[in-house]
């Protein structure tokens, strides 16, 4: 009998677990991510203006993302952390561009070789594509906080619209013009961002990025979009 109630007065007085395997998960899910080097994924959709020349242009994009934490925690200063590899597809990509309009240019005259001021058609309006991200090498900081994780990337794309992109002179063989582009471009860029989590294995992220749009020659000519700034918000599931 007097074992008997030792036993129970040791059970009465355990001590509350407040720490240990799958406690800290729920209580750290940074923590988490870090130690169990997680898969993430989930949709996004992405805004963005290009800048310069080309600041009348806007661009909306909608996809998934998927990404894997590969290495554990490498400690370097205050570029701590881990390396991730992902990647994206955009069944939805949208830009859109003035409309088609006419435009003052100086022309050479094919016979006499003079030059003249000329109206020439300019493309524009709303192009439609896809776009695929193959790798996204991204750089997860080491943080003490529970809830924000800061990162930042560098990736490239490829991008298709069903019509050139991006508008330019439309051809006129009279005058020796051949204003094409190309349906392919690449999107070459760079940027940073959060994991916000507001529960275990879920996140809300936002991302900026600054995308460059060329074709690399691929077309007749290669105005390109040399500069543009980008959003993204994705919410994110981690296994």
């Amino acid at each position: 009998m007097a074992q008997a109630s030792r036993s129970g007065a040791t059970a009465a007085q355990a001590p509350e677990v407040i720490n240990g395997p799958g406690i800290h998960d729920i209580a750290d899910p940074v923590a988490y991510v870090r130690d169990h080097r997680s898969w993430e994924m989930g949709p996004f959709v992405n805004w963005g203006s290009g800048v310069g020349s080309r600041s009348d242009y806007k661009f909306f994009w909608a996809g998934f993302q998927i990404g894997k934490v590969l290495t554990p925690v490498v400690h370097a200063g205050i570029f701590s952390g881990q390396f991730e590899l992902a990647g994206n597809i955009q069944p939805l990509w949208l830009g859109f561009t003035p409309p088609p309009h006419m435009e003052q240019y100086t022309c050479i005259d094919p016979t006499t070789g003079q030059p003249y001021s000329c109206q020439l058609p300019t493309g524009g309006g709303t192009f439609h594509g896809v776009s695929i991200m193959p790798v996204i090498f991204r750089w997860n900081f080491l943080t003490h906080s529970r809830r924000i994780q800061p990162w930042f990337e560098a990736a490239g794309g490829l991008i298709y619209t069903t019509h050139k992109f991006p508008p330019n002179l439309l051809s006129d063989p009279a005058l020796g013009i051949d204003g094409g582009t190309c349906v392919w471009n690449f999107s070459p860029q760079g940027g940073g961002g959060i994991h916000f989590f507001l529960r275990d294995k879920r996140s809300i992220d936002l991302g900026v990025s600054g995308v460059h749009i060329s074709s690399a020659s691929l077309g007749d000519r290669n105005p390109g979009v040399n500069a543009s700034v980008q959003v993204q918000v994705d919410y994110t599931f981690w296994r």
